[in-house]
């Protein structure tokens, strides 16, 4: 008589394509276990599981990482719920330009750039009529202009960056409200759902568990 084969398979859970191991960074799979003496949920890195990369297990249960992560989206909506203005600021100064000192900053160096790059260009002009007119030597002519034109091609380069910069504070704010919205509709919840997770999480990073001295898994 054959033997029944313990029951595993893969499925798509509650966190599918949100875990991401913290070491090799590919997504984690749902592992399921079942047979007559042991029963085990999981989550497990997918290049340990197919052995495409040298990495290890990354091994979390599914009961822990959603009583975590319950708790924590429950911490971030109270919180919100009784400090609004200060949460959205906290999501504002997140981006790496935020606050208005550095975004003041931003613009001001923007505004000296872009008066600079009009300053050379009448620079160039000008030397370029000096040439025609035969004050100074084609020599003379080309050795300035292409000083000139290397500093407008950086400082080109530098207006850009910094608009980004100030693109991506305008956004930050963008963002910031409309995460705000989406923690408002969900200030009341009693279970986890794939509709809350998507709109309230990114992404998750499982690293490697640790030991503690007395033997204890973290």
């Amino acid at each position: 008589k054959q033997r029944k084969r313990p029951n595993r398979y893969d499925e798509v859970g509650l966190f599918s394509g949100m875990l991401f191991c913290a070491d090799c960074g590919h997504v984690m799979y749902q592992q399921r276990y079942q047979n007559k003496t042991r029963k085990q949920d999981c989550y497990i890195c997918g290049s340990y599981k197919k052995r495409t990369r040298d990495c290890t297990a990354h091994f979390i249960r599914t009961d822990l990482l959603t009583a975590g992560v319950l708790s924590n989206l429950r911490q971030v909506t109270e919180y919100a719920a009784k400090h609004e203005s200060r949460f959205v600021k906290l999501l504002i100064q997140q981006n790496e330009i935020g606050g208005k000192r550095k975004t003041a900053v931003a613009t001001k160096q923007l505004e000296q750039a872009q008066e600079r790059i009009s300053e050379v260009s009448r620079i160039i002009k000008r030397l370029y009529e000096d040439n025609v007119n035969g004050k100074i030597s084609d020599e003379r002519f080309m050795e300035l202009s292409a000083d000139y034109e290397q500093e407008q091609r950086e400082l080109k380069d530098r207006a850009a960056a910094l608009q980004a910069e100030l693109d991506k504070s305008q956004a930050a704010t963008v963002n910031a409200e409309k995460f705000m919205g989406i923690v408002r509709k969900h200030l009341a919840f009693e279970e986890l759902t794939p509709t809350l997770l998507r709109e309230m999480i990114e992404k998750i990073v499982v690293h490697e568990c640790s030991y503690d001295e007395n033997g204890t898994r973290r």
